[in-house]
């Protein structure tokens, strides 16, 4: 065999190696797309929370409660049928305000005593407070105005607990409550067991929790 002849069967064969090797890489350069392409799709989104009829209805209710409450104290307890907190959430508004006129009226009657004792040293002005030193009409002075401002707090605080009453009623509106939840007490007998078969008789109580 010439050199000529070698070398043409060697270049046909690298030739051919190449081209076994570029139908390989074609074939995989599809796959490598596809790969990629299934590789970016967006994941599956998670289910949004699902709220039923009846769980939307309540939601509204508990809102509307409190704010009903929160215009006119009362209406929102009336929107949950409980008409007979309306008496005591106005009797409480009403014992509050008792409270801070008096407070407020006591405090001005002994803040204007102290203004005139200031002004005029070694007077009294009420003929009722005579006998009261001017250091003590100053402690009474304060301590009035200090129950006043408390009696405005205690008045927004019920205010608060009127909305939250009315928010809470409207939240277990649906729950069933009337079941009869009785507990008893009886007197009962305990035997603790003894050495040689014998057992003491010890006097005990006994709970009795009953759902009816």
């Amino acid at each position: 065999m010439s050199f000529r002849n070698f070398f043409l069967i060697i270049t046909a064969s690298l030739l051919g190696s190449l081209d076994v090797c570029a139908q390989k890489t074609d074939s995989i350069a599809p796959l490598a797309d596809t790969v990629k392409k299934v590789s970016i799709l967006p994941a599956t989104e998670k289910n949004a929370p699902f709220k039923d009829a009846a769980r939307l209805k309540l939601e509204k209710m508990t809102r509307r409660a409190a704010i009903h409450s929160a215009i006119v104290p009362g209406w929102g307890q009336i929107d949950n049928r409980r008409w007979w907190k309306v008496p005591l959430v106005y009797g409480g508004f009403v014992g509050i305000g008792l409270v801070y006129e008096f407070n407020n009226r006591y405090y001005h009657t002994f803040l204007k005593e102290a203004q005139f004792r200031g002004a005029h040293p070694g007077q009294k002005q009420n003929p009722l407070y005579i006998n009261a030193s001017d250091q003590g009409i100053i402690l009474y002075k304060d301590a009035y105005r200090r129950n006043r401002d408390l009696s405005i707090l205690a008045g927004l605080a019920f205010y608060g607990i009127n909305i939250i009453d009315a928010y809470i009623d409207a939240k277990f509106f649906r729950f069933d409550i009337s079941n009869d939840l009785s507990l008893q007490v009886k007197p009962s007998m305990l035997q603790q067991p003894q050495p040689f078969n014998h057992a003491s008789v010890t006097p005990a109580v006994k709970l009795s929790l009953a759902f009816l």
